[in-house]
């Protein structure tokens, strides 16, 4: 593919709200992404809770390829397909219907972490990688992604046993948080990057301070 990633605009639904978590390993994305659907939810907001990859009975499928240990080992290029098709699955039936309806989106991870991965982690050309990941989701972008930071090391050691990309080396995984910073600063406005040392509920608190507008701003858009 020759179009560069400069040329993707990007398309952010006119409806409901997107938010999607990301980073390395063990930085609590799980957590917060909960914390946020619960506060929401309690808000009388309508929320959708996700997750990639696994979240639709394809993906359930292509989730137990991609991390089982007993696959062993994949070809990079085979693992990304892998992943994407997932991807494109998930955001065809679940996400946009559910930003159709003026939900509020929350997914924890997206394509920045197949460009992470599979484009830093297993060094494959990132550009082609974006290029084939914003077609199979539409360019669909979450209006704020979430990135929960820590030191791959720190994250690592809050895990026992591992998946086949948790038990990647650890220089992997430094690729891999590196890559969720720089894709970040490309786009300050819709990132916010967060120090997932930080106490549960203090990041609990910045997350809501990012999303608060995104609602007020979803609400004008309805009425």
């Amino acid at each position: 593919m020759t179009t560069s990633t400069q040329d993707w605009p990007g398309q952010y639904a006119d409806t409901g709200v997107f938010v999607c978590f990301e980073g390395g390993e063990g930085g609590g994305k799980s957590t917060q992404s909960r914390l946020l659907h619960d506060r929401l939810v309690a808000a009388g907001f309508a929320v959708r809770l996700t997750h990639e990859p696994g979240d639709t009975p394809v993906g359930k499928e292509m989730r137990r390829i991609v991390l089982s240990p007993e696959t062993g080992e994949l070809a990079h290029k085979t693992e990304f397909l892998l992943y994407l098709a997932d991807k494109s699955e998930h955001v065809e039936t679940l996400v946009r219907p559910a930003l159709g309806r003026g939900e509020v989106v929350i997914t924890d991870r997206y394509v920045d972490s197949t460009l992470a991965y599979q484009g830093a982690g297993r060094a494959l050309d990132r550009d082609e990688l974006e290029d084939v990941s914003r077609w199979a989701t539409g360019d669909l972008r979450p209006h704020l992604t979430v990135v929960l930071d820590l030191e791959p090391s720190a994250g690592l050691a809050r895990f026992e046993g591992r998946d086949r990309i948790e038990g990647e080396g650890l220089e992997f995984h430094q690729r891999v948080r590196q890559s969720f910073l720089d894709l970040a600063s490309r786009n300050p406005g819709h990132y916010a990057v967060l120090d997932a040392r930080a106490p549960i509920d203090e990041i609990a608190v910045q997350i809501w301070e990012r999303v608060e507008p995104l609602l007020v701003q979803a609400a004008r858009n309805a009425s």
